[in-house]
């Protein structure tokens, strides 16, 4: 038998050569995970972040736009230092920072990028971009910060932010990554998908010291970021200027709606901040001195402080007694100060000269018919009828719940009900003597100064209203804002009673807020002091103008301020002076409302 070691050695060589070929076939045609892996190394994927959307002022007025900023990336896998001294150094970093931030990435993704540094302004920028070829891993990502031209109407406008990990988790549409930007507050939260726009895609040849070589495949796949649309809002930028103005060194909330749309023409909530603080690397510092501030910049007091309505409420009063047909404008009751105090005015009075006057014993004894109608018996169970049925009639002037302004963390005030009284005292223990401080706006009801505003709104109106909101267009088109804001909200008051509740507020002025008189404009108004237990009382007034053709309906709140006649009535006239007529005639007003010394 000849010898057959050759053959089985050339026929093993074959065998092997053939497993080899075999598995090359599989990993370089067959099996792309290798190639995959490969481009990773060599292709780098970077988002193109969308610009937001601009937001301007009803009358085309820039008021929030964007800043270029740029974020230092890190790739964990690629990055390396060999001289740390020097690269903290180049890069102005604290060594504890880079520890930090460089675990932060790992922790987040071995091979996807995270910032590294933040927000990094134009000038560092320029500084840093020469060095970034000595160091693998790291990239350039260009992003925006919000600038603001006036520093004005930040709790209208809010603030954006990086987003949370929590809030991550809520993203079902996976459109965020660690480290983006959101809106946290105000227009920016509420509108913030149509503000964010849509991401791009760039992905770009890098070499290994991962120096790009530019576009991967000429930019076959990439895709461009869309830019966010542009708001515009309803706010008067002019009004909002000069109402931050008049509210400087103060405490209180001013709101001015243009009835016949709800649309709000000036937001102030005193003190306030600079918008422009809340941006930039300083984000964080800033953020938590505002909030460890004890004046509170950051609450928002048109949309979340609640106070009693005082006298003011008395207006609403009056319409649910005509409309009942319980009160009509020759009902008289004399000014009897031993039910509750008032100050001294002639007596009797009618409805008209109540309201003019702002008579407390009026209502008092007005209100007692509006609830005790004899409907039981039993003086406990007629009170608690009579509330719960007045109750409703009040909610229908948006009070007791949210108006559903377009801002996130509205109060809804309180409109007491029984329910509320038989947990107090006790279910058949209370009754008319019990709650008649509500008559005079006072007891347990509570508003918002937005509420107050939207019932200026209503009396201007005579029976209507508009939800008050902040959005008058979405890149230019009306159509594009919220169906809500187009709905008419009857309060379920005919028409016709408020023209002698109109009048009587404008005579109104000349009894309790001479001060908001302004020659050649009628205005229609109503002063209120709001009771406050832990000081001075809060200052208010609600007004219209004009009055046979209103276009702004205004509530100012001026806290620890006393008589409503003074800092509020003061204030709110000035401010419909400018809107209506473009300019202050009367500036030894405004230097009184400057000065601030209301309560002497």
């Amino acid at each position: 038998m000849k010898d057959q070691r050759p053959v089985v050695i050339i026929l093993l060589i074959l065998g092997v050569g053939l497993v080899l070929l075999t598995k090359l076939f599989s990993i370089q045609v067959m099996d792309d995970s290798f190639m995959k892996r490969a481009e990773r190394n060599a292709i780098q994927r970077v988002v193109d972040h969308p610009y937001r959307g601009l937001v301007y002022d009803r009358n085309g007025k820039l008021l929030v736009y964007n800043n270029p900023i740029f974020d230092l990336m890190v790739v964990p896998k690629e990055f390396n230092v060999q001289d740390t001294a020097r690269f903290l150094e180049l890069f102005d970093i604290s060594k504890e920072h880079l520890i930090e931030n460089y675990n932060a990435a790992r922790k987040y993704s071995w091979v996807k990028p995270s910032p590294l540094i933040k927000q990094i302004s134009t000038t560092e920028f320029a500084k840093m971009q020469d060095y970034l070829i000595d160091y693998p891993g790291l990239f350039i990502m260009t992003r925006s910060v919000r600038s603001y031209p006036e520093p004005i109407a930040s709790h209208a406008l809010g603030y954006i932010g990086e987003i949370s990990a929590r809030q991550l988790e809520r993203d079902s549409v996976n459109y965020y990554s660690q480290g983006d930007y959101v809106g946290l507050s105000g227009l920016e939260r509420y509108y913030e998908d149509d503000l964010r726009g849509v991401k791009g895609v760039k992905y770009k040849m890098v070499n290994v010291r991962g120096i790009d070589k530019g576009p991967f495949k000429d930019g076959e796949y990439d895709t461009a970021s869309v830019a966010g649309r542009n708001l515009t809002s309803t706010l008067d930028r002019e009004l909002q200027l000069y109402g931050e103005f008049l509210m400087q060194g103060k405490t209180g909330s001013v709101v001015a709606i243009e009835p016949k749309s709800g649309e709000i023409l000036a937001m102030i909530s005193a003190p306030y901040y600079n918008p422009n603080e809340l941006t930039g690397s300083e984000f964080g510092k800033t953020y938590t001195r505002l909030n460890k501030d004890p004046q509170k910049p950051l609450f928002n007091r048109p949309i979340m402080a609640m106070y009693p309505p005082g006298s003011i409420f008395k207006i609403v009063q009056s319409l649910i007694g005509l409309q009942d047909g319980i009160l009509f404008p020759e009902t008289t009751f004399a000014c009897n100060k031993s039910l509750v105090a008032c100050h001294n005015h002639p007596s009797p009075v009618n409805l008209f000269g109540a309201i003019r006057n702002s008579c407390n014993p009026y209502y008092h004894q007005a209100f007692r018919k509006m609830i005790n109608r004899e409907v039981s018996s039993n003086t406990f169970k007629d009170t608690e009828i009579g509330l719960d049925d007045w109750r409703g009639k009040v909610m229908k002037f948006g009070l007791g719940g949210r108006l559903g302004i377009d801002i996130v963390g509205e109060k809804g005030g309180d409109v007491p009900s029984s329910q509320l009284y038989d947990r107090f005292y006790g279910e058949g223990r209370w009754k008319y003597s019990t709650i008649y401080s509500l008559s005079i706006g006072q007891g347990e009801l509570q508003v918002t100064p937005l509420q107050m505003a939207n019932l200026a709104a209503i009396f201007a109106n005579k029976g209507y209203y508009y939800t008050p909101h902040l959005i008058k267009a979405v890149d230019g088109d009306p159509s594009q804002i919220p169906a809500e804001y187009r709905v008419k909200n009857e309060v379920g008051v005919d028409a016709h009673h408020f023209d002698m509740v109109q009048d009587a507020m404008a005579e109104a002025l000349y009894g309790t807020a001479t001060r908001a008189i302004i020659q050649d404009l009628v205005i229609a108004g109503k002063t209120g002091t709001a009771q406050n237990p832990h000081g001075e009382d809060h200052s208010v007034f609600v007004a219209f103008a004009p009055k046979d053709d209103p276009k702004i309906a205004i509530a100012v709140y001026v806290e620890n301020a006393g008589w409503g006649g003074r800092a509020a009535a003061s204030t709110a006239s000035l401010m419909i002076e400018k809107y209506i007529k473009g300019e202050i005639t009367r500036p030894a007003l405004q230097e009184y409302v400057l000065a601030g010394n209301f309560i002497y």
